[in-house]
């Protein structure tokens, strides 16, 4: 039956109070979200911006003067010179390329020690402190990160102390016949003294072999080794800076779950066996991280170099940092200290990159 005849109802007027309240479109969602992400971080980016990105850019800018820093390096005072300061640097001979190449030896062997030796022993000193069975942990971890809060200044003056002619260093190595005022301002490398001493290179004159140049620097000379101050400044370095980076492996150690450790100890693993396929494995993301913190902060040495040798004992401990705060502002050479920076600053992309790559997990 239909209800053809049946009158159409007429529509009941809506009440808007009674309708339930409409929802935001998606675009306008995001929208108010990526306004409030940013009035949230314009504090930072803004700071960013005026204490970062804007002194790089200016520096960048001076390294293509010559300019003496007395003047605007936007105004009259300043000449463009383009790379010059560059090619001065890498390829043309001179002392600011002869101080240069210097400082990339010492600043190699300096990471090759500082970087190995950090980290083996902020990793000792992390498994140590996690034993459970160790009392009075919180003392001795406090204690092996105070030097990382003590200042540089303090840390580098109590080591003049220990090394100066009647410290404690230096009489020590009397009880062995070495003289240590006279060994520490040695200029010669580690490995050359060796040499020397079994006859392989003689006392006097340069040696036959590594004749060549690299960076206008005899290849000799970059195999000589590391300085008795520069393996003095290193290990100030480790001994500071080991505290810091024991917190980075105690919490990787304290991530690692008790269950793992203990099934290894049922199935018969020795306590070595237990530290290198367990524990090394779960740490690699620390031992990376730790790795790329202290090449970056090796190859910006310069406090200790300021504080301690101003470079010497003939250019022993000179390094591209601080060659770059003379070649700035005792030389009056702002273009070619910017330069330095610049350079520097690559080498450490090139390592840090490099690092990453070696140390990232495989699928």
């Amino acid at each position: 039956m239909t209800l053809l005849g049946t009158a159409a109802q007429p529509a009941q007027p809506t009440d808007p109070a009674a309708e339930p309240p409409r929802r935001r479109t998606g675009s306008a969602s995001r929208r108010s979200q990526r306004l409030a992400g940013w009035t949230f971080t314009a504090p930072a980016v803004a700071a960013i911006v005026v204490f970062v990105v804007i002194p790089v850019a200016m520096a960048l800018w001076v390294s293509l003067l010559r300019w003496n820093g007395l003047s605007s390096p936007f105004g009259g005072g300043a000449e463009f010179v383009g790379l010059d300061n560059y090619k001065r640097l890498l390829t043309t001979d001179g002392l600011l390329r002869e101080n240069f190449t210097i400082g990339l030896r010492n600043n190699l062997y300096y990471v090759l020690m500082v970087v190995p030796g950090t980290i083996v022993l902020a990793f000792a000193l992390a498994l140590m402190v996690n034993q459970q069975r160790l009392k009075g942990r919180g003392f001795f971890r406090t204690v092996f990160y105070f030097p990382s809060i003590t200042s540089a200044v303090a840390i580098t003056v109590t080591f003049l102390f220990l090394f100066q002619n009647s410290g404690a260093i230096n009489q020590v190595l009397a009880w062995f016949g070495i003289d240590g005022p006279k060994w520490f301002v040695d200029s010669r490398g580690l490995f050359q003294t060796i040499g020397q001493a079994i006859g392989v290179v003689p006392e006097s004159g340069s040696p036959t072999w590594g004749t060549g140049t690299i960076l206008g620097l005899p290849v000799n000379q970059w195999l000589a080794g590391p300085s008795p101050a520069l393996i003095a400044l290193a290990t100030m370095t480790v001994w500071a800076s080991s505290g810091t980076f024991m917190l980075f492996f105690l919490a990787g150690l304290q991530n690692i779950p008790g269950e793992v450790d203990e099934a290894a100890f049922i199935d018969g693993a020795s306590t070595w066996q237990r530290f290198r396929y367990v524990t090394v494995p779960l740490m690699k993301k620390s031992l990376a991280l730790v790795a790329m913190l202290t090449v970056i902060g090796s190859w910006q040495v310069f406090d200790s170099v300021y504080l301690a040798t101003q470079g010497g004992p003939q250019k022993t401990t000179l390094t591209p940092a601080f060659q770059s705060y003379q070649v700035s502002f005792k030389d009056g050479d702002f273009g070619g200290g910017a330069a330095i920076a610049f350079v520097l600053f690559l080498i450490i992309i090139v390592f840090t990159v490099g690092q990453r790559v070696i140390s990232r997990e495989k699928d």
